[in-house]
């Protein structure tokens, strides 16, 4: 309760030094001071960097939790997305200029499986269920396809109507879309902070502290096309 108020004091403060304007970060550091009765002034302390949330912004405090429950998870694996974005885009230069052969395309990508599953199968198993849903609706804004797309493509269509009917089973849908106007707007307004370069600032508005780095150590792949026996 203590953290709550201290959060919106600070916000209530932000806003008033910044009326009329919305959606903005404030980047100097202004001072809390105090004044005595003889008229002397003692500063207290300084204000970090907040951001100032726009007007109209209405949600109940159940609703405010699920939100920054998203910010914290956003922050932890949005770095994964972006990464996936590059290295399927390697994939697919890969096979355009080094494939001449289906048993050569497989053999790549049953490598490349191998290689995403040695890198990265630590973070993964790490990551909680909610973590992974928003991974996945961020890798379908990046990649631009959804889970049943990618599996269909660099693997099977019998193994993605496998993993689909899995995902039924636990009231999942593979095949559901990134939706940056509808039910993933939350999270596209949090892609847009990044891109801006005020994460740093919006995050501690809301935490009161920095963001821990995702560090991912590598973003690019080894594997390669065997071109053993090809014309």
């Amino acid at each position: 309760m203590k953290k709550c108020i201290v959060i919106l004091s600070l916000l209530l403060l932000t806003a008033a030094m910044c009326h009329g304007q919305s959606g903005r970060t404030v980047t100097g550091t202004p001072m809390f001071y105090e004044v005595d009765e003889q008229g002397d002034t003692t500063f207290i302390d300084t204000l970090d960097p907040i951001w100032v949330f726009p007007k109209g912004r209405t949600m109940k405090g159940n609703d405010w939790r699920k939100y920054y429950k998203m910010v914290y998870n956003f922050n932890k694996v949005y770095p994964y997305a972006l990464v996936g974005r590059k290295m399927m885009a390697q994939v697919d230069s890969t096979i355009a200029a080094d494939v001449t052969k289906k048993s050569q395309r497989s053999a790549y990508i049953h490598d490349v499986q191998r290689e995403l599953l040695k890198t990265f199968e630590k973070d993964i198993r790490s990551m909680t269920i909610s973590q992974g849903l928003v991974l996945v609706k961020l890798v379908d804004r990046e990649t631009g396809l959804n889970p049943y797309e990618i599996i269909k493509t660099y693997v099977s269509g019998f193994a993605a109507n496998f993993w689909q009917l899995v995902a039924k089973l636990f009231s999942q849908d593979l095949k559901t879309r990134y939706d940056p106007k509808g039910a993933d707007s939350q999270l596209e307004e949090l892609v847009k902070i990044w891109d801006s370069g005020q994460w740093n600032s919006f995050y501690y508005s809301i935490f009161m502290e920095y963001p821990k780095k995702t560090v991912i150590e590598h973003t690019t792949l080894n594997s390669s096309v065997n071109r053993k026996g090809s014309k």
